[in-house]
């Protein structure tokens, strides 16, 4: 909107300006008519001829003379506010800086209203907003009813975040012309900020009533609804905005939100996309098709996309959260919980930053610190049913099973369709044939339809559920559907890839290579390494050892497999990966430096670990290795069956469970062939079930610790544990899961050739 204004007589103050702005003349090139420069000059002032050819030029576009007149009469009077009006006017129209003369004219001419309402809206246009709004409110001092300057004065206030003080000055400004669309709309728009959305939608009704087509006003009407949960009215307001102007990106941007709330997401994906075909710099679209993506399983461009949007618009929070929750589902907790943490920088009260850093630091094994994040959410959101969620999420991780479901409760209380709540709930204890009200609002949630990650989490769930109960075949129909399910986010199982890396594994840790680098190896005996197949006990068994006094359980600790990869780059050149050894072993004890100063033994229970047993044993030559063994059957059944965080492919279908258990044999075979037997024990699941005490005197033998008799009560050890078997490890020891895959005997056939291992 133009701003500058100056004397011009012959023209009404509410004629058309020539300048061509649009604006009425009084706001624009002129002040009161008449205000006219007839008057005799003073002693020390310019003659009324002079202004009145500095004015005379402006008129016939002659501005660069204008500014040269203006100059050298300045010269002789430089303390006359008229002819810095003047040549802040021909600066203007040149493109020129003409804030210096605009703070000129209102220093000289403290009581002309115009002055201080050009100055202001010069520094409007600059984004010089605080300074803006202190000259415009100084112009509606002198002049309180003029619409223009209020309405930049609220523009300048919302810019600000003062949004009352924008409503107020908008409202002014519409009681001196209500039928004013402009005002309307920006009204409209703060009230949005303000979250008063009813009002927001009011103001965009009575905007369209006198500009029916403007596609501007229709998708913002459209945005409004969307967000009070007005779906359909929303979509077809974002298409008559379209259909006005089909190059506006914002319409189709709100368009496509829509459609992904009524779960119409692959339409909804399209429409994004024309969002940002049309405005590539939109960070919003670029948000808003990565959430849509994410929901679809497409992590990875997903990923590609937030990205790109923070490198856009590195300050806005939003963006930051959405890459940290992309970069969580793709396994990159640090990378993550860092996202998080700048979404927090930019806004510290962000409960969906919170809650990300709290999800992450927990898989992190930092309970302390997630929860404490976590209840800083529910600080600001008290009634957050995510959050709620989360909380109960990190009570069971410590035992405390029946404050977590009162908690989840509490979030379906809150909110009837909150998927978490229900998945938590059926994987913290066994269900039964009463919670009806259970699977009732869990179905209804399947046919939503929800999104591609809460899809999976429900069938899951709802397997458990079947499966409690005992009806086998309906456990096994959604345990496939969340397994087909899972396929989608293009993960793929490379059998070829893993059974070359465990020949070479084979072919260079041999007894030899391994002796050849213990000799860099550590002396220290503090870490136990318990590995197997997940599913295979190797969290009981954590639970044991760490019931004694002097054992501390670390949980799953990252380390091994990225050793490895280093390995790997020299080629498993014997002195290249002899003189690694010191440096892991250092930095494998930093990371047990958490421990208990009174824990002789630490347990590192990373399942996978099991491929690297001969690095292990190379590296920490006096360290133990527990190797858990679980009927093969029961083991992949049970994978199969469970909604893993951090699963590989091989998990989800299961001829590729039975190639990769069969990989998992032969390694084990070789590490059986080359490790000391002083290295290594074979612990039987069944075994330990029937037998806990003798197995529990043997690990702890093994280890070289002391009889304990609060090893037999480990479900009642307090401790932190968040993995699959949190449940389980909690109660005591039954048979109730050995020879389980007879229940689905007739859905295995795929894992018959196991049977024989």
């Amino acid at each position: 909107m133009p701003w500058f204004a100056i004397v011009t007589p012959n023209l009404s103050r509410n004629d058309p300006c020539p300048c061509g702005s649009g604006r009425r003349y009084k706001h624009c090139c002129g002040v009161a008519q008449g205000a006219a420069p007839q008057r005799a000059a003073r002693p020390g002032m310019p003659g009324p001829h002079e202004v009145g050819a500095l004015v005379a030029m402006i008129q016939q576009g002659r501005v660069h003379q204008a500014e040269e007149a203006a100059h050298a009469l300045l010269r002789a009077h430089p303390g006359v506010g008229m002819i810095w009006k003047i040549l802040s006017v021909a600066l203007v129209r040149q493109g020129k800086n003409a804030l210096p003369a605009l703070r000129k004219t209102a220093e000289l001419m403290p009581g002309d209203a115009e002055a201080h309402s050009n100055l202001g809206s010069a520094l409007l246009a600059a984004g010089q907003w605080a300074q803006a709004l202190a000259s415009l409110r100084r112009a509606l001092e002198l002049r309180p009813d003029d619409a223009d300057t209020l309405i930049e004065a609220a523009d300048a206030a919302r810019a600000l975040g003062h949004m009352e003080e924008a409503v107020a000055l908008y409202e002014r400004a519409l009681s001196l012309d209500p039928r004013s669309p402009h005002v309307s709309n920006n009204l409209g728009n703060t009230y949005v900020a303000l979250g008063r959305l009813e009002d927001a939608t009011r103001c965009y009704r009575a905007a369209l009533e006198s500009h029916p087509q403007s596609a501007e006003l229709l998708s913002n009407l459209a945005d409004a609804l969307r967000q009070r949960g007005q779906l359909e009215e929303a979509i077809e307001l974002s298409e008559r905005a379209i259909a006005s102007e089909p190059s506006l990106a914002r319409a189709h941007n709100v368009l496509g939100v829509c459609l992904g709330g009524l779960g119409r997401r692959e339409r909804a994906v399209e429409c994004l996309r024309q969002a940002l075909a049309l405005d590539p710099r939109s960070v919003e679209a670029l948000t808003n098709l990565a959430s849509m993506l994410r929901e679809l399983g497409e992590r990875r461009e997903a990923l590609a996309l937030y990205r790109r949007a923070v490198e856009l618009d590195s300050n806005r929070p939003e963006s930051h959260c959405g890459l940290g929750h992309s970069l969580f589902e793709l396994r990159h907790l640090d990378e993550a919980a860092e996202s998080f943490r700048r979404a927090l920088t930019l806004r510290p009260a962000y409960p969906p930053a919170q809650l990300g850093l709290a999800a992450a630091l927990r898989v992190q094994g930092r309970a302390e610190e997630a929860e404490a994040s976590c209840e800083a959410a529910l600080a600001g959101a008290a009634d957050d049913a995510e959050a709620l969620v989360l909380l109960a999420e990190l009570r069971a991780d410590r035992g405390r099973f029946d404050e977590a479901e009162r908690l989840l409760e509490r979030a379906i209380t809150l909110d009837a369709r909150c998927s978490t709540a229900y998945c938590s709930i059926a994987a913290h204890r066994r269900m039964t044939r009463k919670d009806t009200a259970w699977l009732s609002g869990a179905q209804s949630l399947i046919g939503g339809p929800p999104p591609l990650r809460q899809h999976i989490a429900l069938r899951y769930a709802l397997g458990k559920y079947f499966d409690d109960v005992g009806e086998y075949d309906s456990a096994f129909q959604q345990y496939r559907e969340a397994n087909e399910l899972t396929r989608r986010y293009g993960s793929r199982y490379d059998g070829e890839k893993l059974a070359a890396r465990i020949t070479r594994l084979t072919e260079r840790f041999d007894a030899g290579f391994i002796r050849e680098l213990q000799s860099r190896g550590s002396p220290s005996e503090r870490p136990i390494f318990v590995v197997g197949m997940p599913r295979s006990g190797t969290s009981l068994a954590e639970q044991i050892l760490a019931s004694h006094p002097e054992v501390f359980g670390a949980g799953e600790v990252r380390f091994w497999d990225s050793a490895f990869g280093v390995v790997e780059k020299t080629g498993l050149e014997p002195r290249a990966t002899a003189a690694l050894v010191p440096g892991f072993a250092g930095e494998y004890l930093a990371r047990l430096a958490a421990a208990p100063e009174g824990a002789v033994r630490v347990v590192d229970k990373m399942p996978a670990n099991f491929l690297y047993a001969g690095l292990i044993h190379a590296v920490f030559p006096r360290a133990r290795i527990i190797h858990m063994r679980r009927d093969p059957l029961d083991t992949c059944l049970s994978i199969y069956f469970q909604n893993f965080f951090n699963m590989s492919p091989y998990g989800h279908d299961l001829e590729h469970l039975a190639h990769y258990y069969e990989q998992y044999l032969r390694i084990m075979s070789h590490w059986r062939a080359v490790l000391p037997a002083t290295a290594l024990l074979e612990v039987p699941y069944e075994a330990l079930v029937a037998d806990q005490e003798t197995w529990t005197r043997r690990m702890l033998s093994f280890i070289d610790l002391p009889w304990d008799p609060r090893c037999l009560d480990f479900h009642r050890t307090e401790r932190t544990v968040i993995t699959a078997s949190r449940w389980q490890v909690r109660q005591r020891l039954h048979s109730a899961s050995v020879g389980r895959w007879r229940n689905y005997e007739k859905f295995l056939a795929p894992l018959r050739r196991l049977a024989q291992t």
